[in-house]
Formats: structure tokens, sequence, C-alpha cells
């Protein structure tokens, strides 16, 4: 039987950087990744393959180069079974490996809905990370008139938009009353439904799909109102369940929706087995609430902060809690979201102030490029402490959206964003005196003024 130190399960996002990082960390230690599949997909880019990028050629990981080069065996093969009583794991093909620590990155799959009656049609299609799937629905679709997009989520939106700019006739339907409605509140998710109804896509919100019918392959989708709308195609987005079962099999503890349950070092109730990424569980950082929030950017978080404690617990490099930090991009407009809402801190019983600035992003605002730009700050209204943030801009939205990600993490204050330094620049930012990251946070201290007097 083969033997290696850490032995990672999972040749994705959290997978590779478990790797990567750990050989960083622990140089003297041998590193064996198994991937069940030879190509690795860019999961945020899955959509863009459908449009902007034209083929999944231009979206793959060099997951195998970037081993090579760092000193980690990649072996490409399916594990079916995990003996934590004795640290080996059995192979389809390959002899079983020893392992001193494991990392289980089995991701997740794309949720169909056990109730949905057709969902077993032809032309009926998920996202799954996998190259071969995509790129054989990408062939199926060629063709085809008329797609309904089934959830409005960031990749529902993202891939509606690409179908609709490779000319589909392409209908986004969401059950929720709003599209994007768990990462933007209706006031800042209204504003983005407009722009992309603008762009040719038909959105219907607050209805549901009841059922997917034809003879054989995809003819119609009725809606719970009992609209029937004629479809060529219907691609569920809809949400993903964590691949578990390998690991509960094992006698690796899972909470029940399915994730791995996992302390603030990304480790298991088993002694020598972490889990990172989206099977994983996760709380949120500021309700402690457990989300399914499954983002590549959270599972490289948690990638690192396992490495870093394989072998010896480094008590400040702990994972706190998930803060969601979505963006995303129509074209050269972007939006971006950290924290919770302002409607999921009313759910949660937390009082708050909220300070919401329209702006331009750049100075003048009649350069080239500009946008206009808006950011909306939530505050806890006894602290000060900003719990969630949401961003309307141009391509600079993401990065201003990561500044305050890292405000949400330090637990910093509206009076602590009021001192702020910030450098600025007429071709790329805001004007520093109505920066609105800012503007925002004195709109919220003007009101803790008041509320103080």
């Amino acid at each position: 039987m083969k033997k290696t130190n850490v032995l990672i399960i999972g040749g994705s996002a959290a997978g590779m950087v478990t790797a990567l990082t750990g050989k960083m960390n622990f140089p003297e230690k041998d590193f064996v990744i198994v991937k069940k599949t030879k190509d690795v997909m860019v999961p945020c880019g899955i959509p863009y393959i459908f449009g902007t990028l034209a083929s999944s050629e231009k979206n793959l990981m060099p997951v195998d180069m970037m081993m090579e080069k760092n000193g980690v065996t990649s072996i490409l093969d399916e594990v079916t079974e995990i003996v934590t009583e004795e640290n080996y794991v059995k192979f389809a093909k390959s002899e079983p490996i020893e392992y001193d620590k494991l990392v289980i990155a089995t991701g997740s799959t794309p949720l169909v809905p056990k109730w949905l009656k057709g969902a077993d049609l032809e032309n009926v299609f998920v996202i799954p990370k996998d190259r071969t799937y995509l790129d054989e629905m990408a062939e199926k679709l060629q063709g085809k008139k008329k797609i309904a997009v089934v959830g409005a989520g960031f990749i529902g939106v993202e891939l509606s938009d690409e179908l609709n700019k490779k000319g589909f006739e392409v209908t986004l339907i969401e059950k929720l009353p709003h599209i994007l409605n768990l990462a933007f509140d209706p006031d800042i998710s209204t504003r983005i439904h407009e722009l992309i109804e603008s762009r040719g896509l038909k959105v219907i919100v607050g209805k549901g799909i009841k059922e997917i019918s034809g003879n054989g392959k995809v003819e119609k989708v009725e809606l719970e109102d009992g609209t029937f709308l004629d479809m060529d195609a219907v691609v569920l987005s809809v949400g993903y369940t964590p691949n578990t079962d390998l690991a509960e099999k094992a006698g690796v503890s899972v909470d029940p929706k399915g994730f791995i349950v996992v302390d603030e070092y990304m480790r298991t109730n088993l002694e020598e087995v972490f889990a990172v990424g989206d099977c994983a569980q996760k709380r949120d950082f500021v309700t402690r609430r457990p989300v399914p929030t499954m983002l590549a950017s959270t599972a490289c978080a948690e990638a690192r902060v396992a490495c870093m404690n394989l072998y010896d617990l480094q008590v400040v490099k702990t994972f706190s809690g998930t803060i969601a930090i979505y963006s995303t991009a129509i074209e050269d407009n972007g939006f971006g979201t950290a924290g919770v809402t302002e409607y999921a801190a009313e759910m949660e019983g937390i009082s708050t102030y909220v300070g919401l600035f329209e702006g331009v992003d750049r100075h003048p605002g009649c350069l080239p490029g500009s946008h206009k730009q808006v950011v909306k700050l939530i505050a806890a209204k006894n602290s000060g402490v900003i719990i969630g943030c949401e961003v309307i801009g141009g391509p600079e939205a993401g990065e201003l959206t990561n500044v305050i990600g890292i405000a949400i993490q330090n637990r910093m204050t509206v009076h602590s964003l009021l001192t702020m330094q910030i450098g600025t620049h007429p071709m790329l930012t805001a004007s520093p005196a109505a920066y609105p990251l800012i503007k925002a946070a004195e709109i919220i201290a003007k009101k803790i003024r008041n509320k103080n007097k």
C-alpha cells in the first residue's frame, strides 16, 4: 500500500488551494491530490463558456501543471471508500493509499427537485462543474430558440445574459419576489432586474415552475399560476447539494442539511480528517446560523485555514464564519454584495441603520467609462459595526465589495470608515470628496448622532 502525509480528495478550487497552500506551509510533507476528472473548470467562469468565452477550453484551471510545479502528486481516479479506522482510502482503479491527514474537498452537485415532473425530459439541463456535460449541453442547445432558465441566483442571471447575447430567446423564472433575492435587498435588485430586461431578457418573478412537459423532450413549462410557456430547453439553476455520502459512510459527522460538520480550524469529528469547500458546513459571520453558501472564494479561504492547521494549531488563523461576498457583471456594469442584507438582518432581529449614497465612479463624471455608483451600507444600530453592504457601479464594484468584506471581517464601525485613508484618481475612482462608501457611512453616523441627542 502506498503512503502519503496528506491526501486530498477533490481537485477543484478547494482541493487545489489545499494542496498548494499545504505544501507551502509544510514543504517537508508529501501531498497527494485525487481528481475525479482530468479537466477542472473555473467554477465562476462556467456561465461564460456559453457566450463570452465561446468554449470550455478557455475556462480550465491548469491543476496538473501547478501540482507538478509545486511538488504535489496528482492522481486521476475515483475514491470508492474512506477507511478512517486504518487511515487509508480505496480507489476505483489505483491501489489504496494510506494517509496521516485527510482533507475532503468533494464539492457539490446541482439540485434537481424530486417533485418537478418532466425534469427527466430531453433538453432539461443543470449546471455542474463537469466539462464533458457542459460541452454536450452547449452542442444540444444549438438550433434551439426558446430557453427557460429556472432560478435567478447569480449563476442563473449570468447564464441567462450569456445565452441572450448568443441570440436565444431567454425567459428567467424566479419563485422568490425578486431576482438575486437572497443577496440584495429589493431596492438594489430591482435596478439589476431593469438592466437585464433592457438587454432583451424576459424575467418572471414571484412564480415558480410547476411542471415541464413534452413528448420525450421539452415543449412547454407550466408556472405555478397555471401559465404555459412554449420552450425548447430548460436549464435548472436552483441550487446545489453537498457531496458528502462518501464522508458520511466513513463515520464523518454530517449535519441535517447534508454538510460535513467542521470547527473553526476546518476539522471534522475525526482527528485526522478535515473538510473544505462546498461539502463543508458554513456559519454566517454575523448571525452564526448555518448557511448553504457555496463560493470558490470561501472554499479557498477554508483551504488556507485547514492547511495552516494540519499539524499544529495556529490560533490566530481560524475561520470565524462565512461572509457571503458575491459580485457579478452585466457587460460593464458591476454589482456586489457582502455580509447580510437589510432584510436578512431584520429577520434575525438585528436593528440596523442604513446609509444609501449615489454618486459616480469617476471624477469628473463626464470622463469616459464612468458609471453611476450606488453604495448601500448596513450597520448594527446599537454599535455602529458594519454588517453588510450592496454596491452598483462599473467593473470596480467587485473590488469595492471585497474592501467592504474586509471591513465586516474586522468588525469595523461606521466611524472607522469615516477616518479611512483612501487613494483616488479621476480615471479609477469616485472623487475623494464624494467617495460613496464614506458618504454612506456619513449618513449612518448622522443617524447615530441624532439618536444619541
